[in-house]
């Protein structure tokens, strides 16, 4: 049997626990596979704020591994995995839901005035455009406020986010695990939270026997992970600067921490998904299932 080598691009790591896992307990060397990561770095804190996603692209404003050939599997929100396949360059499809479901919250700092996400109306929220904080805050925030109440600006990754919020130069940010905690621990407000499902995309190379060995690992990472992800979790708090604080992986609520086993991205979940993006004009309605889907999961 041929030993095949993976290389994964990474965001946040509470996205990737479970592939972390598999690495850290040997699952993918079980499987006979090597799987190496690849660190996407976000763009520095202190970015000019954007206000049309479409000045930026789906794979962010740095150096994509995935598109430029050097990692070949990506996970991210399952929103903008629909869109990289519009713009990707190399042929990446779906191949599954991820494993990782987990949330962001809209939050405020404690002396904001705010106390619910009406009060948000005509305030910016600091989002990463196509990524998860961006989609999940529209998504949220329409359920509260008409469209055009709602103010989103990209700011980046979490860490600029969280940067913003507490100097007071946005009004609002959507942050994920280990930030949501610090911030709470900083005395700052959560608004609305909401979770969400992600999906993989992978490159033309990636074979399903390659893939299915990777899954038979992930599947045992996420029952590990499951029975007790403490021993795990120093993955995300590492994730913060000492200088804008700590978070101990006991003061994680496991409640915002939930994996399962990945499963193929259905067509009705897509339908669902997509025409939402086309009524915010976030991609081009000339796409379909069988253009952006290639399922390597099986029931």
């Amino acid at each position: 049997m041929t030993r095949p080598t993976v290389t994964m691009e990474l965001l946040s790591l509470v996205f990737s626990l479970p592939q972390l896992v598999a690495k850290d307990e040997g699952y993918f060397d079980d499987e006979g596979v090597d799987v190496q990561f690849v660190t996407k770095e976000y763009a520095k804190p202190g970015i000019s704020p954007l206000e049309d996603h479409e000045l930026l692209s789906s794979f962010g404003s740095t150096k994509s591994h995935f598109e430029s050939g050097e990692a070949s599997l990506y996970r991210a929100c399952e929103w903008g995995q629909v869109r990289r396949t519009q713009d990707t360059t190399v042929g990446g499809r779906i191949v599954s839901k991820r494993a990782a479901v987990n949330g962001q919250a809209i939050m405020v700092r404690g002396d904001h005035p705010a106390t619910h996400p009406q009060d948000l109306a005509g305030r910016t929220v600091a989002v990463n455009f196509h990524h998860g904080s961006h989609y999940v805050a529209l998504q949220t925030l329409e359920g509260f406020l008409p469209r055009e109440e709602i103010a989103i600006a990209h700011y980046g990754g979490p860490q600029a986010r969280f940067e913003a919020l507490r100097d007071g130069t946005v009004e609002a940010a959507a942050l994920m695990e280990p930030w949501i905690t610090l911030a709470e621990k900083q005395g700052y407000k959560v608004l609305a939270e909401a979770f969400y499902v992600g999906a993989e995309i992978a490159s033309p190379d990636v074979d399903e026997d390659t893939y299915e060995r990777i899954n038979r690992a992930v599947v045992r990472a996420v029952a590990k992970i499951n029975e007790d992800p403490r021993p795990y979790l120093h993955h995300l708090t590492n994730e913060i600067p000492a200088e804008l604080g700590s978070v101990a992986p006991e003061e994680i609520p496991l409640g915002r921490l939930r994996y399962v086993d990945p499963a193929p991205y259905p067509q009705d979940q897509f339908q669902r998904t997509y025409d939402w993006m086309v009524s915010w004009g976030l991609i081009e309605d000339t796409n379909s299932y069988d253009s952006v889907v290639k399922n390597l999961v099986q029931v």
